[in-house]
Order: structure tokens, then C-alpha cells, then sequence
């Protein structure tokens, strides 16, 4: 016998890996946007004079989901290719972007702190641009998952710009959620 695995006990490898990376992500991503209180509930942002491309409310809760799944699903693909070139570089690219991803929200609907926020999302884009060409040579599917990705934080970015365009003062709308006050 000249296999070391069958193709049904790698595909179940695979598996395992999306067990956990999947719901992981999207758990840790879900609960950075509830702690921060991202969304329209948020005084805050209801406060902001926002751009006619802001989309509805709901298409945040169908987006980010689905987003955070593929993203799931191309972390447990170079997890899954044990002893590939580059494998270990492409990790760190790909947990970077991540942490930066879930630093967003916070920083953002949290902190009110739109110009930090735009800086940090135009590095979570750069960071996944290197990390899609880390992952194209290891699994180009892996890669092609972060595309849509990429799309939407280049919308995200283009939407977090005009936010901070438009509201100068956005900062000193609303108390920051994590502020306190001394009297």
C-alpha cells in the first residue's frame, strides 16, 4: 500500500478542521459585534450622518455570517495541508487580519473612534490580499474563499471613509460605550 491516507479520510480530516475553525470564527466574530453594540441599535451610530450607501441593518446580519464562514472554511483548508511550503507564514498573515478584523467593532461602534477604525480596516484588506496570494500556492480554494471577503472590506472601507468624512465630531456624539465619568 502506497497511500498514507484515502481521499474519504483526508476529506474527513478536513472536516474536523471546519468543526472547529468555522463555528469558532463565527462565534468570536458574532460576540466582538454584540460586546461593542454594532449596529443601528447603537445610539451612537444612529447619531451619524450616514451616507446613502449605508446598507439596511439586516444585510449586516446575513453578510458578516457568511462571510465569517468562508473564512472558516479556507483557514481549516491550509490547516488541513500539513507540511506545505509557506503553510506557517500563511497562518500568521491570515491570524493577524483576523484579530485586526475583530479589533473593528470595537474600536468602531465601541470606542467611536471612526479614523483609527478606517486605518485598521484598510490594513485587515491589505493583510488579506497577502494572505489570499499565501494561500493560492498551498490551496487556491482557500484563496478564492477570502475573495469575497476582500470585497466587502473594500466596501466597508469605502463606507467607514465617508462616515468619517461626514462626522468630523463623531467622536463626541455619544459617550463611548467604555468611557466613565469622574465627578
Amino acid at each position: 500500500m502506497t497511500e498514507i491516507a484515502t481521499p474519504g479520510q483526508l476529506r474527513m480530516s478536513y472536516m474536523r478542521w471546519a468543526l472547529v475553525t468555522v463555528p469558532a470564527i463565527v462565534l468570536i466574530g458574532s460576540l466582538m459585534g454584540v460586546l461593542s453594540n454594532s449596529g443601528y441599535d447603537n445610539r451612537w451610530f444612529a447619531a451619524l450622518d450616514l451616507p446613502s450607501i449605508t446598507p439596511p441593518g439586516w444585510v449586516f446580519a446575513v453578510v458578516w455570517p457568511i462571510l465569517y464562514i468562508m473564512l472558516g472554511l479556507s483557514l481549516a483548508m491550509i490547516l488541513h495541508a500539513r507540511g506545505a511550503k509557506g503553510r506557517g507564514f500563511a497562518l500568521v498573515l491570515f491570524f493577524v487580519q483576523l484579530i485586526a478584523n475583530f479589533a473593528w467593532s470595537p474600536l468602531f461602534f465601541g470606542q467611536h473612534q471612526v479614523t483609527t477604525a478606517l486605518y485598521v480596516i484598510i490594513f485587515i484588506l491589505m493583510v488579506t490580499v497577502a494572505t489570499a496570494f499565501a494561500f493560492a500556492p498551498i490551496r487556491k480554494a482557500a484563496a478564492w474563499l477570502l475573495v469575497p471577503y476582500m470585497i466587502w472590506l473594500s466596501f466597508a472601507a469605502i463606507l467607514n471613509f465617508q462616515i468619517d468624512q461626514r462626522n468630523p465630531d463623531a467622536e463626541t456624539l455619544v459617550p463611548a460605550a467604555a468611557s466613565t465619568q469622574i465627578r
